[in-house]
């Protein structure tokens, strides 16, 4: 039998590096060497001690014995034989030297044999889940390196975070800006329950994701080992697809089924891979899986009597008004025209801020407590509310008075918190194609444009009267965004954390054509900046990123910053800082409670993002912040522009 290849691998540039006496771990090809310099001269062993894995390398030689750092166990530091002659010696390898240098020689390493990792992050691909944000760790590296395999090939993009929260917010933001599924990837234990907060706000805001998490290894599941949680159990209320990976599993029929839940389904799927299956080999013949006729036509029709009911409560109508929401993102452009037919004033959910752009001569703006009195104004002015894609939220206040049309692609959206007149299940711009056909000819609305303008103009009067308001405390909100009305880009992805700063950034911002993420239905703080870095990988360097959040907010993920220079992504930071969780403390003050444990601490905001690589300038005087915002948005890398803020002046 021929002799297989010896590859020799140069492990160590000089030998002064190693003194007698000493060990080292060293790196030859992929195995873990432990380097040793006992009596004179150079050894490699294995450097997994064979009882429990431990690192060889980073134990000592203690009385002429490598003793392992975990254990205590003692080997021989050239030959790796046990004393008393135990049969759990180390393996050894050739070593040489030249000049300097010290090498070890190894055999040729086989090639690389598919997993069921490489089958299932294939399959993963092939569906269209190109983008992962998460953190590699002891017991996910089998699944970690599929995926870097899959990266090196230029299909996949992998963004290590600094917290499995801040990858999972990303992962939803992605989803509630494409309407496809990224994934957030985490270990077992406290890496995978850190996710657990941005897979809710994934869920209640109807976006997909796909939660992949690694496991302890099947043998000790339910022994209270080391990091071990039950995934499944746990995962349970928050995940609509939810399985443990095993050994005979189909495997890229699992994944295949796990992503179709989540774009189907619009909710969360969940796959935890035990330790142990990761690495293992590929069932022989075992192949990926594509998306290849497995999605069906969402393009649903709505019924019949739906359509007539509707119809008929249109053409009686004189003075409609357009509700949209969220879940309307992708119709926006067919809603818009079939208000433009009706004449009819649209205003949006704040989650569906910028839908239409408040300069469209139909903008009536945001309804709701962050919302314009314009839009509560034409409101409660219609005589018909036709509403698209919302969910009728007590922070919006579509009100119940008012005769409702409600279209959604979701039936058990309709009517669900109370009863509407006409409740039409469809997709929307195929409902809208057939109520523009019915109502052709049988129109006869008011045109409602010019009272739109009117009111404008008053809440521009009032607007101008509250950027008149200063304070020696800092600058008004108002101004901050009135600044941002200027000067932010048409086409820039923004999202909004909660807070104050939300609140404002809701009634005073003007959308033109930008699109707004924010945590809807959970209003979860921290949201604004991983959010902003899910946005990005989207669209990468071909639309700009906004995040705008509170003080509060930013500390949530603020090591995040260092993500956004890790990657070079270009996203600008707007942080609003007044020392306060002001929206509590207003809260505290209505409830008539003692204001408490709403101030903070807070460092340098623009002093931390330069020590993190990034632009920073923090603004104090309102006559400043002008200049600031145009240099913010000129910069080429990530920026934070911090703003010191009056709490009163929102």
């Amino acid at each position: 039998m021929q002799d297989k290849k010896i590859i020799w691998h140069k492990v160590l540039l000089n030998k002064k590096d190693l003194p007698e006496g000493r060990v080292k771990t060293v790196t030859a090809d992929h195995k873990g060497i432990c380097l040793t310099h006992y009596e004179g001269k150079f050894s490699a062993l294995d450097n997994r001690c064979p009882h429990q894995g431990g690192p060889l390398g980073e134990g000592s030689i203690e009385n002429g014995m490598l003793r392992c750092p975990w254990h205590g166990w003692d080997y021989h530091p050239c030959t790796g034989n046990s004393p008393g002659g135990f049969d759990d010696g180390v393996d050894t390898f050739p070593i040489k030297e030249e000049g300097d240098a010290i090498y070890v020689g190894l055999e040729e390493e086989p090639a690389h044999q598919p997993t069921v990792s490489d089958i299932m992050v294939e399959t993963m691909v092939n569906w269209g889940v190109t983008k992962v944000f998460g953190m590699v760790g002891h017991s996910n590296l089998g699944f970690a390196d599929a995926m870097r395999r899959q990266e090196n090939k230029g299909n996949l993009n992998f963004y290590g975070i600094r917290h499995e929260g801040a990858a999972s917010f990303a992962a939803s933001a992605y989803g509630k800006l494409t309407g496809k599924p990224a994934a957030c990837f985490s270990i077992a234990g406290p890496g995978a329950t850190n996710m657990y907060t941005g897979l809710w706000d994934a869920k209640v805001d109807r976006a997909p994701i796909l939660a992949l998490t690694g496991q302890v290894k099947t043998q000790v599941v339910g022994t209270g080992n080391f990091q071990e949680v039950d995934l499944v159990q746990g995962f349970n209320t928050v995940a609509e697809f939810n399985q443990r990976v095993q050994s005979d599993s189909q495997h890229a029929e699992l994944m295949s089924l796990a992503i179709k839940h989540a774009i189907l389904k619009r909710d969360v799927s969940h796959l935890t891979f035990p330790d142990e299956v990761q690495e293992q080999y590929a069932k022989t013949g075992a192949k990926v899986k594509t998306p290849e006729k497995r999605i069906t036509s969402l393009e649903i029709a709505p019924p019949i009597a739906a359509v007539n009911d509707a119809v008929s409560l249109i053409k009686k109508s004189k003075r409609p008004v357009i509700v949209m929401g969220h879940g309307a993102r992708e119709h926006k452009k067919a809603v818009v025209e079939f208000a433009e037919s009706l004449n009819a004033a649209v205003v949006t959910t704040f989650k569906g801020k910028g839908l239409i752009a408040d300069g469209h001569t139909l903008g009536g703006g945001v309804l709701g407590r962050s919302g314009t009195p314009i839009a509560s104004w034409f409101m409660n002015e219609a005589d018909l509310l036709i509403v698209f894609g919302a969910s009728f939220s007590n922070h919006t206040g579509i009100t119940p008075k008012k005769p409702i049309i409600q279209i959604d692609f979701d039936p058990l959206a309709l009517s669900k918190f109370h009863k509407v007149e006409v409740a039409v299940w469809g997709e929307i711009s195929r409902t809208l194609a057939i109520f523009n056909s019915e109502l052709k000819g049988h129109i006869n609305t008011e045109d409602q444009g010019p009272e739109i303008a009117a009111r404008w103009k008053i809440w521009k009067a009032e607007k101008a009267k509250r950027l008149l308001e200063r304070s020696d405390k800092g600058i008004s909100s108002i101004a901050v965004f009135e600044t941002m009305n200027k000067h932010t880009p048409e086409d820039a992805v923004m999202c909004v954390d909660v807070g104050n700063n939300a609140y404002s950034f809701g009634r005073y911002f003007e959308p033109k054509n930008q699109d707004f993420l924010m945590s809807g239905y959970l209003g979860s703080i921290g949201f604004a900046l991983p959010a902003a870095i899910g946005a990005w990988a989207a669209v990468g360097d071909s639309r700009p990123v906004i995040a705008v959040a509170g003080d509060g907010g930013l500390c949530q993920y603020l090591a995040e910053i260092t993500t956004l220079v890790k990657y070079n992504m270009p996203i600008k930071l707007i942080v609003l800082n007044n020392d306060e969780l002001g929206k509590i403390s207003k809260e505290q003050r209505a409830g008539e409670f003692d204001v408490w444990k709403t101030s903070l601490s807070n460092p340098n905001f623009a002093d931390f993002a330069r020590s993190c690589g990034a632009w920073g300038k923090r603004v104090e005087k309102q006559e400043d912040l002008e200049t600031a915002m145009k240099e913010l948005f000129r910069q080429p890398k990530a920026g934070v522009l911090e703003v010191i803020t009056d709490v009163n002046l929102i």
